[in-house]
């Protein structure tokens, strides 16, 4: 696949690298990539490999743009909240390069979609904020033989590694199973801006030598990035014998969705409404004890009155602050990590405990327009 004229201009600073040279730059051209989860991760990795001169460049994600994106998502602007960030991260990619295809795709990522969506693309980098999806890309590309390039963030801090096919551990090897809502999320424990910033730059820096040939790929290592002491560490991994999708006898052998964490306590969790439970609230009866789980930070920027503030981290170790009586409500931003909270609370022996379904931003946008909401 030759340069044009255009793309040898483009692309001069590429050329004179006697390691990518021509050749190299030829097979950035012909290579697909799939960026999964276009966040924080994907805003840098996709901008970077579409300068680059990734030929055909895919975007993954069915989420919209929302102003708190903004403080590290550099893949959009003001303009782009509501759009939906795979359209809107296409249109912002084709005006960096419009020497490279772009295709954008809003779906929700999921164990009947992996393997037809990967199977179009030669390199996958995942940038998705949820372990289940992280599960799923991996064990995906392990059955279809493509290289991975992994990164998560949390707060302060990053990791790093890249599975290529025979030649290493895949991230089921190093984490072998953990569920959604184990770790919180950026909106539940905040991350610096400039975070996946520099772990979405490492992404496409090891997707472009991967793809050119150069240098040695972060396979068998998992690197860690601290931004707070400015330091990367590097450990050495091995791949198990005993993976279960990788490993000598696997036992995956087709990716699997995992079970709705909140099925198992449906029987014994109540769900009210922002609407049922302002009703509820008004009644003059006693109120139920209501427990706040979102982060502290979040708590104080606007909480209902007489709401105590336990976070979800926090929550198995002070369940006995938790009346075992009168149906706790359980609160969060958006009734994710409430119904986490319901689960655990159940299992330690509250009586009916309730979900507000939607958290907080429910209850701004059907009780209360003034309740601030971080």
């Amino acid at each position: 696949m030759t340069l044009s004229a255009a793309e040898r201009a483009r692309y001069q600073r590429h050329l004179s690298l006697r390691e990518i040279g021509a050749a190299g730059q030829e097979k950035l051209k012909a290579a697909r990539v799939l960026i999964v989860g276009a966040g924080g991760l994907g805003s840098p990795a996709a901008l970077y490999l579409a300068a680059a001169g990734c030929g055909a460049l895919g975007l993954v994600d069915f989420d919209r743009v929302d102003v708190s994106n903004l403080q590290r998502q550099v893949l959009f602007d003001t303009a782009a909240i509501g759009e939906l960030k795979a359209e809107a991260g296409r249109e912002r990619l084709a005006a960096l390069n419009p020497e490279i295809r772009v295709v954008a795709h809003a779906l929700e990522l999921n164990a009947a979609s992996v393997l037809s969506l990967l199977a179009e693309y030669d390199l996958v980098v995942d940038g998705s904020d949820r372990l289940s999806t992280r599960y799923i890309v991996n064990d995906a590309c392990v059955i279809l033989g493509r290289p991975l390039v992994s990164a998560a963030i949390h707060r302060f801090e990053g990791q790093l590694t890249t599975y290529v096919p025979g030649r290493g551990p895949c991230y089921r090897c190093l984490f072998p199973q953990a569920a959604d809502g184990m770790v919180a999320n950026c909106a539940e424990a905040g991350v610096l801006g400039v975070l996946p910033g520099v772990l979405g730059t490492l992404q496409a820096t090891e997707a472009i030598k991967l793809i050119t040939g150069v240098g040695t790929p972060l396979v068998g290592r998992l690197l860690t990035y601290d931004a707070l002491e400015l330091r990367f560490h590097e450990f050495r991994v091995e791949r198990r014998r005993d993976c279960a999708v990788c490993g000598e006898a696997p036992t995956i052998t087709a990716p699997r969705d995992p079970p709705a964490p909140a099925a198992a306590a449906a029987d014994g969790v109540r769900r009210l409404s922002a609407r049922a439970l302002s009703a509820l609230l008004e009644t003059g009866a006693p109120a139920p004890p209501l427990i706040d789980v979102r982060e502290p930070w979040e708590f104080a920027t606007g909480h209902l009155p007489d709401a105590v503030n336990i976070p979800l981290g926090e929550l198995p170790e002070r369940l006995a602050e938790v009346p075992r009586t009168g149906g706790a409500v359980f609160i969060c931003r958006s009734g994710g990590r409430s119904m986490r909270a319901c689960t655990l609370a159940l299992a330690a022996g509250v009586a009916a405990p309730a979900n507000l379904e939607g958290g907080m931003l429910a209850w701004a946008a059907d009780v209360d327009p003034t309740q601030p909401v971080a």
